[in-house]
């Protein structure tokens, strides 16, 4: 494990997430992240640390209204957010990681589009 460091685009918003140096990280086919390209690096709440930035953040929620979108006031970046699937979680947006600290990334879909569908085939599956 290690401390991982990332944030938005215009550098407001900065966190830091411990994690593996290989990290494993899940494509969701919905509306929204697919818009977004997010790909999902999902931990426990205890494992995110929102450095800088808290008074830039916006809350987006939809459907549900289980998962808070957290998105950066300045620049319009997601870098990370509270998911559906992990509600006591946080879901980081791996491309919103500095890179000098992963040595390596897979990808692997996460059907999102047909979210009760997704999350028992995730379930099923060893955790990302």
């Amino acid at each position: 494990m290690r401390t991982h460091t990332g944030g938005c685009h215009c550098g407001r918003v900065r966190f830091e997430v411990t994690a593996p140096a290989n990290i494993e990280v899940a494509d969701c086919n919905c509306s929204i992240c697919s818009k977004y390209g997010f790909l999902h690096l999902i931990v426990p709440a205890d494992r995110f640390k929102l450095i800088s930035g808290r008074d830039a953040l916006t809350t987006y929620s939809f459907n549900t209204h289980v998962a808070q979108h957290y998105f950066c006031s300045s620049c319009g970046v997601k870098s990370f957010y509270i998911p559906r699937s992990h509600p006591d979680g946080v879901s980081v947006n791996a491309r919103c990681i500095d890179a000098d600290t992963i040595e390596s990334m897979s990808v692997a879909p996460f059907n999102g589009q047909e979210w009760e569908v997704g999350r028992a085939e995730y379930r099923d599956s060893p955790d990302p």
